[in-house]
């Protein structure tokens, strides 16, 4: 029978897995049209998805501080998200992507560091070659001097996200959809404020729809995946599998879109999955 831990281990994987496949979805969406458009509607559709797991798999409601604890991870989650966006739109790529996402693995073992205490040798290799990892496989082409404003959006990316990961932590105990139903609505708030205060939405072109449905779901999958993964076994190893997501994203473009790897692209991939051996160990 196969024990928590490994459990763990394979949703925190498929969870990046289904987000890295998720931003590529929604990039090439992004391409046709208004972005926060493409993020809005994609989070509306995940959360109907979400609701219907949890009725599908009769679930009951936890009580409302479960809720409370989903809706300030949709929150801060939103938060990262326009972040992030708003920084690949400004600034480089490779600079803001890995900083963003090593960040965001950050947060949760600091914070599992103090209340799980210290994770093992073997784990602790493995999140240095985790880093190295998501740096070299996002990084490619970019050099190490940034601008304060890449700087400034990496970090509230990376604290958003990472607090995202805490707050679901905290949410999960009773049941898995339900807390993340709550933190979609929030989050759907959120943006739909950040719209309200000077946004612009315009409607999907046709060929849009098909891969903002797919951002959609890939999203709600990874988001519940993730969950699992932190109810079974320690947060800060999660967050970390959670966080390999830009291997699926590079992966998926030089698979489909025929981008070429460059040479610390394939190291990364390679530094990865000797991450997740020392994680597994």
């Amino acid at each position: 029978m196969i024990n928590n831990e490994i459990l763990a281990i394979a949703f925190g994987l498929g969870s990046a897995l289904a987000w890295g496949a998720g931003d590529f979805s929604g990039g090439c969406a992004s391409r046709k049209g208004n972005l926060l458009g493409v993020i809005l509607i994609s989070q509306i559709l995940g959360g109907i998805l979400l609701v219907a797991m949890a009725l599908l798999f009769s679930e009951k409601v936890p009580p409302s501080i479960y809720l409370l604890y989903g809706a300030f991870a949709g929150i801060f989650g939103s938060l990262g998200l326009i972040a992030l966006y708003r920084g690949l739109a400004q600034g480089r790529m490779g600079i803001v992507a890995p900083l963003s996402a090593v960040l965001t693995a950050l947060v949760p073992i600091v914070y599992s560091a103090f209340y799980e205490g210290l994770p093992t040798i073997t784990q602790l290799l493995g999140f240095v070659c985790f880093v190295i990892a998501v740096w070299l496989l996002s990084s490619a082409g970019a050099g190490l001097k940034m601008t304060f404003n890449e700087f400034f959006l990496s970090v509230i990316a990376g604290l958003g996200f990472g607090l995202f990961f805490i707050f679901i932590d905290q949410a999960n105990d009773l049941s898995i959809f339900w807390p993340l139903v709550g933190a979609r609505f929030a989050s759907v708030f959120v943006m739909v404020v950040m719209f309200l205060m000077g946004g612009k939405l315009s409607k999907p072109a046709s060929g849009q729809w098909i891969l903002i449905g797919i951002t959609g779901i890939l999203d709600a999958t990874g988001n519940a995946l993730f969950s699992m993964a932190a109810q079974l076994g320690r947060l800060d190893v999660s967050a970390v599998l959670g966080s390999l997501y830009p291997a699926a994203t590079v992966i998926l473009a030089w698979f489909i879109l025929k981008e070429r790897l460059q040479r610390q692209q394939w190291i990364g991939v390679f530094g990865a999955f000797v991450a997740l051996i020392l994680i597994s160990l």
